[in-house]
């Protein structure tokens, strides 16, 4: 169903929901009644389905944002004595990074360019050299850029030299298939508002149940342990430790239901590949280009480079474009001017075609 909005959300989340979501948070829901538990294991075990874990996996529930949950799995990996390998090419993966600092524990940090794929070889190099590296974290699609990490390589690693390993998938888990399995996956984790299509409220990890038995009595954040959080909830039929953001929840559930509807992941994935092809395509013959090579980029969000116009300015390019219907992202590279148009939601690329068309109408540069 199309949503009855002044405008489109074209942003990596929050995002365009459809009205079936938006209409289902008209009822309230009391945490502790069974129906509302029902919700949150029928959620539980849709998640493990779409990951392909199967019985070696658990699904956690956790309120907040998404890097709340980042940190929330920090916490309840990360000893005094571990020591992970932190890989960043864009703002998300440094926020991973910034989190460890805050945390004091030991952090090996492998930044790469922002337009540059994490490199596989020069990490085998790092776990060489650091054998007492425990830990291993990267992001799946860094928003910054649009850039899709090829995760694979490292998680191969990962397995190789015994390391855990932690994928930040927020903005690409319900949108681009993935098996928490091949390679393995210990901590994938991932955010309401994003590519299934709900509202913000919590998020999501979706962890191999030796990795996550092994957290225990390991966080120094009350509200933020993992491991009490999944134990209360596995045990007690689909309990949160704390007050639980409900209407979101139940508004998860319908995204479920409408992901499903439109054919699973591989079909919302093939929307979202033809979504960002149109917007590329459409914005070429304004004279916009993309960011990023062609391999690189994720059916995701993209980045794309300003007009080289002293006449260009963002905000006025905004303001026109919010007036037509659409909001777009400011740019968050460090060594470009950029600015980044989101595919993800409940939009087609019939939208992606009138956006084009909107910005050969209001070309002011």
């Amino acid at each position: 169903m199309r949503q009855k909005n002044p405008y489109l959300l074209l942003t990596p989340g929050p995002l365009s929901t459809s009205e079936g979501v938006r209409e289902v948070m008209g009822r309230d829901w009391c945490t502790w009644d069974q129906d509302y538990h029902l919700i949150v294991q029928d959620i539980r075990n849709r998640l493990l389905q779409l990951s392909e874990g199967g019985e070696d996996y658990s699904v956690v529930l956790m309120q907040g944002s998404g890097s709340f949950v980042v940190e929330s799995v920090l916490w309840s990996n990360l000893k005094n004595d571990s020591k992970i390998l932190v890989l960043a090419n864009g703002a998300y993966g440094m926020r991973m990074a910034k989190m460890v600092q805050c945390m004091e524990r030991n952090l090996v940090l492998l930044q790469s360019a922002e337009n540059q794929q994490p490199d596989a070889s020069e990490v085998g190099r790092l776990l060489e050299a650091h054998p007492d590296i425990t830990h291993i974290g990267m992001v799946h699609c860094e928003t910054t850029t649009g850039m899709l990490n090829d995760y694979v390589s490292i998680a191969r690693l990962a397995e190789n030299h015994g390391k855990i390993f932690i994928l930040d998938a927020m903005s690409s888990f319900g949108g681009i298939p993935i098996d928490v399995r091949k390679p393995k996956i210990d901590f994938l984790i991932s955010s309401a508002n994003k590519c299934i299509q709900g509202v913000p409220g919590f998020g999501l990890v979706i962890a191999r149940k030796s990795s996550l038995k092994a957290c225990k009595g390991v966080s120094r954040s009350h509200c933020l342990d993992l491991y009490d959080q999944w134990e209360t909830m596995d045990t007690t039929g689909g309990k949160w430790r704390f007050t639980s953001p409900t209407h979101t929840v139940r508004a998860f559930l319908q995204a479920l239901n409408e992901l499903e509807a439109e054919g699973g992941i591989a079909r919302r994935h093939e929307r979202f590949k033809a979504n960002h092809l149109a917007i590329v395509n459409g914005l070429a013959e304004s004279g916009i280009r993309p960011f990023l090579r062609e391999e690189d980029r994720s059916p995701i969000i993209t980045a794309f480079l300003e007009p080289e116009s002293r006449d260009f300015d963002f905000n006025r390019l905004y303001l026109a474009l919010k007036a037509a219907g659409f909001v777009i992202y400011p740019g968050k590279v460090s060594e470009a001017a950029t600015f980044r148009i989101g595919h993800i939601g409940d939009v087609f690329p019939d939208d992606f075609s009138r956006l084009a068309q909107t910005f050969k109408n209001i070309r002011f540069w």
